[in-house]
């Protein structure tokens, strides 16, 4: 059936409905810096040694390595966001959570749906309720209205229901053979200089270094790498976590949730990447080689696929007119709530969350139960030592 939008949103329902040989649909792309091929670009730090910043890099026996240029949680974080452009902003709900004078969307919030700024929120029944009913009887339909990116590239309500939704959408980038490289740097005091009276220390550490009042030296630190190989973005777009999501409610009705969802990972599968991914690491697509998007069978055999990001947003504009986007609003966090939470003791806080939605009315609840059961302890010590 087509719609005004010249798409029709049945199209992929081969690949939605349970008896579907297709098993992912996967995408490989050769990217190259900005600057070109032979660029020095730098990769994410972490703690690697004692709390000194370095490179993901793997290191194999054959003399190859591998490093990690973006994360899959990383690159999650990149193409979520996207739902908030005026272009896409009609394919999900707009939902805002306000604290005082700052306003957190949810699709910025680092766990999601999931994330503690929602659920010590106006929003936190609603959503642990739909956290809830997924994980007692798979329907996804309360969270998909509520906050579909969540579905869409995985939430783990780890604090609470312990509900734990799969990435459909999942990508990462590595580049293969790199050199390391290393940088120095010299920073000087001008102000230093003044109080010395043009004697300035020289040191990395203590109050000086941290106000700017010495010559602070950078030997010999992380200084990007160049590839010898190639930089690779890897995506998958999992079709048989979508076909276990579902709507009691019958057939027709787990069809057009699947198709929204679908819709949805489509749009950010297909969508072309941000080049600047940080500070010295702009990467575009490596005009040389074509990407390649495929569709995988059970039986891992391959054929290509032909989709572009306009008919992609086509279906996706389809399926969500079909299937109902949820209502979009603004949302309080709730300080008292949260500041409540911290006054209870370990126990009682894991026995909170995980018992039901986090209120005020549960939080006393809770705190008469725990009460009444000490009193209980100290009477019976008591009679014990009568």
């Amino acid at each position: 059936m087509s719609n005004n939008h010249g798409y029709d949103e049945k199209q992929h329902d081969d690949w939605l409905k349970n008896e579907s040989d297709v098993a992912a649909l996967v995408m490989r792309q050769r990217l190259v810096p900005v600057e070109g091929p032979d660029a020095v670009i730098f990769p994410p730090t972490y703690p690697i040694e004692q709390n000194k910043a370095g490179y993901n890099i793997d290191r194999f026996d054959d003399g190859s390595n591998v490093c990690q240029i973006d994360s899959v949680g990383s690159q999650a974080n990149r193409m979520e966001p996207i739902f908030k452009r005026d272009k896409y902003k009609h394919l999900v709900p707009q939902v805002v959570i306000k604290a005082d004078d700052r306003e957190i969307h949810i699709l910025d919030a680092g766990h999601r749906a999931a994330d503690a700024i929602v659920r010590f929120s106006e929003l936190g029944p609603e959503l642990h309720r739909a956290f809830q009913i997924y994980r007692d009887i798979g329907n996804a339909k309360e969270l998909a209205k509520i906050a579909p990116t969540s579905i869409v590239f995985g939430a783990w309500d780890s604090r609470a229901t312990q509900a734990k939704l799969p990435r459909i959408v999942r990508s990462v980038i590595r580049a293969y053979n790199v050199k390391e490289l290393h940088r120095s740097a010299q920073y000087s005091t001008i102000s230093g200089e003044i109080l010395a009276e043009g004697n300035a220390e020289v040191t990395t550490t203590g109050p000086k270094a941290e106000l700017g009042l010495a010559h602070v030296p950078a030997v010999h630190t992380h200084g990007g790498v160049q590839i010898q190989g190639e930089i690779r973005r890897d995506a998958i777009l999992n079709l048989s976590a979508l076909r276990a999501l579902a709507d009691p409610a019958g057939d027709d009705e787990t069809l057009r949730l699947r198709r929204y969802i679908l819709g949805l990972a489509l749009v950010s599968f297909t969508a072309p990447m941000e080049p600047c991914l940080r500070e010295g690491c702009e990467l575009v697509c490596d005009p040389n080689h074509t990407s390649q998007w495929m569709s995988v069978k059970h039986n891992g055999t391959r054929e290509e696929l032909a989709l572009t990001h306009d008919q992609a947003f086509a279906f996706a504009t389809a399926a969500a007119e079909s299937f109902g986007v949820g209502e979009s609003r603004t949302v309080h966090f709730n300080h008292r709530l949260a500041s409540q939470v911290l006054e209870l003791n370990e126990k009682d806080r894991k026995k909170l969350l995980k018992q039901g939605p986090v209120t005020t009315e549960a939080i006393e609840k809770l705190s008469k139960g725990s009460k009444a059961q000490a009193k209980g302890k100290k009477r019976a010590m008591e009679k014990t030592e009568e």
